[in-house]
């Protein structure tokens, strides 16, 4: 009888509280076996420094050559960010001579850049005349006419107003 109402009153938490001791006992289980097999791997390292230095040679050679890969890269960089400078550079003493001589250097200025693009780049320009206007020309939103089902106007009383 004891045992009987002990479980009714008790069952949920003790099933609930079996399954849980379960899942951290595998958890654990599985966490002693990997730490085992470390202690057991370390262990063969020791036995063996020949495998240690290959990796650590392995490594030195793996950092050497992400290094030089780096470097190579960064003065990619630096040669871009000097033809940069040195194209810019060369705009403005064009701007400013042409602005000796009073002509405008607006158009001037443009003329290298669309070179640039069109010998270095790939990039095709986007034509602007392809797209559509969202609303009519003659659309003003201040107006109130053009567009929305809103017909609201300052001065007249909505339905909801309850008006006379």
């Amino acid at each position: 009888m004891f045992v009987g109402s002990l479980l009714a009153t008790y069952g949920w938490y003790i099933v609930f509280s079996c399954i849980l001791l379960y899942v951290v006992f595998q958890k654990l289980s599985t966490r002693l076996r990997a730490l085992r097999q470390r202690q057991l791997d370390r262990a063969a390292a020791a036995v063996e420094p020949d495998v240690v230095v290959k990796r650590q040679e392995a490594l030195a050679a793996a950092r050497l050559k992400m290094q030089e890969e780096l470097n190579a890269q960064v003065e990619k960089h630096k040669e871009k960010l000097r033809q940069l400078e040195e194209e810019k550079r060369r705009q403005k003493i064009e701007m400013w001579d042409s602005m000796q001589e009073g002509k405008s250097y607006k158009g001037n200025a443009k003329k290298p850049q669309e070179e640039d693009n069109s010998g270095t780049s790939s990039v095709i320009p986007k034509r602007k005349s392809d797209r559509k206007p969202l609303r009519g020309g003659g659309y003003n939103p201040l107006s109130g006419e053009g567009g929305g089902t809103c017909s609201w106007r300052p001065g007249r009383r909505g339905p909801s107003s309850g008006g006379s």
